[in-house]
């Protein structure tokens, strides 16, 4: 896990430096702090509640509206308390769910609609899972559409985290890039 974020930070100082020229000139490359909020969907939902993040984001601009786009940061879900659950022999009891804590580390592609401030994407990547219940890092899907005026980027998203079953979300996530 620390090993996952001590490359994407490399990655993303890497990046950082390479494009110093060309941001200069065009603006090809920016990088800025998120926050979101994920909506728990599905099985997460009867186990979590509305979850919240921050972290760090960059994206680099190619050609024709295309770019690349990463991103490193930390989301929290609070587990809910007082669950009823069957014990599999027609009993229900009651039980607390801690809380879901990760480092999602996501890399995809971007495509800038020809119009103005429109954007789709799809991102890719694992959410290194921290606290007590670590289990592994799940793999992440997460497609999304936003818009982005000046430096603020709003974009709506469903994210999926794929380990023994998926813990879905709809997020909303906000940044401001430089």
């Amino acid at each position: 896990m620390i090993k996952t974020i001590y490359i994407t930070c490399l990655l993303l100082a890497v990046l950082l430096g390479a494009s110093s020229n060309s941001q200069a000139q065009l603006k090809r490359f920016s990088i800025g702090p998120y926050v979101e909020a994920g909506f728990p969907v599905g099985d997460l939902s009867d186990t979590h509640n509305t979850g919240i993040g921050a972290g760090l984001n960059a994206d680099i601009k190619l050609i024709a509206g295309f770019g690349v786009t990463g991103s490193v940061g930390y989301m929290r879900f609070p587990g809910k308390k007082g669950v009823s659950i069957s014990d599999g022999q027609g009993n229900t009891i009651s039980t607390d769910y801690s809380a879901l804590q990760a480092i999602p580390v996501r890399v995809g592609v971007k495509y800038k609609f020809p119009f103005p401030l429109l954007y789709v994407k799809v991102e890719g990547g694992v959410a290194n899972r921290v606290g007590k219940d670590n289990n592994g890092a799940p793999v992440i899907f997460a497609p999304g559409i936003g818009i982005r005026f000046l430096g603020l980027d709003v974009e709506a998203k469903y994210e999926g985290w794929y380990k023994d079953g998926t813990a879905g979300f709809f997020g909303l996530k906000a940044g401001y890039n430089f």
